[in-house]
């Protein structure tokens, strides 16, 4: 009788791996590589977040402020450099009606030449080099509403002692590279700041849906003789603590002890805000 077969064995063959000279590049390569990385994000500077614009009312102990988040894409380039407003006179003269430019600053409720090289060293204002020059500037209109009302700035007092004629919206000249809310922000704290900063709690809240942006195009009542462009940016805007009835702000100051100040002293500024409630139109 034959012996019984052995019992069934499995043979596992080890394999050897052999590295290659490329694959010893490669690793050498992946190895480098790692160190790089972590030194470029160790030593890579901390991010800078940009501190969010708000409204500041001292006396107020709350706010609370629901703002849409909205950009508006501008570019504009002034052609020129004026470095004083003598240099912008100058150049403006032989570019403008004679009668004309010499009503600046002295017809009623009309700005003078310290004015615009304000508006054009700020970034607000730009001038095209033509004949005459075209005025471009930025303007963010806030229609502040209450229930079947619009407020409306009936007129302004200047500091020349005048008095100019508005009835229309809130509005303010845009800065460079400022958002709508940004800008529906200063309007307000600027031209408001004064009566609603008596008030216990703010609120703003921008009506969504309400943004518009037109052009207008028209003679400048501030600058008698410089044709204007106005890029118009509105909303509606919904802002508690204002008396129901007629009103009067005071403007707040724009610009810091600099050369800008000792300029601005010799501009004609708003001193004064007058308000009403008109009903609005549908």
């Amino acid at each position: 009788m034959p012996p019984p077969p052995p019992p069934h064995q499995i043979h596992i063959t080890p394999q050897t791996t052999t590295t290659t000279l490329p694959d010893l590049f490669l690793t050498a390569l992946s190895i480098l590589f790692f160190f790089s990385s972590t030194t470029t994000l160790t030593s890579f500077p901390k991010p800078h977040f940009p501190k969010l614009p708000f409204l500041s009312f001292p006396s107020s102990p709350r706010r609370f402020l629901k703002i849409p988040s909205m950009s508006v894409s501008r570019k504009m380039n002034n052609s020129h450099y004026f470095s004083t407003p003598q240099s912008l006179s100058d150049w403006l003269k032989p570019r403008l009606p004679s009668d004309s430019f010499a009503s600046w600053g002295i017809k009623p409720g009309t700005k003078n030449i310290h004015n615009l090289w304000l508006e054009i060293s700020q970034g607000e204002t730009f001038l095209a080099d033509s004949t005459p020059p075209i005025r471009t500037v930025n303007v963010v209109t806030v229609k502040v509403i209450n229930k079947n009302q619009t407020l409306i700035e009936s007129h302004q007092e200047l500091s020349d002692g005048s008095v100019r004629n508005r009835c229309r919206p809130l509005s303010e000249k845009m800065k460079p590279n400022e958002s709508l809310k940004d800008a529906i922000f200063r309007a307000i704290n600027e031209e408001l700041g004064s009566i609603l900063k008596d008030g216990n709690e703010v609120s703003i809240n921008i009506v969504n849906g309400s943004y518009k942006e037109k052009v207008e195009e028209r003679n400048s009542m501030s600058y008698p003789g410089l044709p204007a462009r106005y890029v118009l940016y509105s909303a509606d805007v919904e802002v508690n603590g204002l008396p129901d009835g007629e009103f009067c702000t005071e403007e707040t100051e724009e610009y810091p002890d600099s050369e800008e100040r000792r300029v601005a002293e010799k501009a004609v500024s708003v001193k004064k805000h007058f308000w009403k409630w008109v009903l609005a139109v549908l």
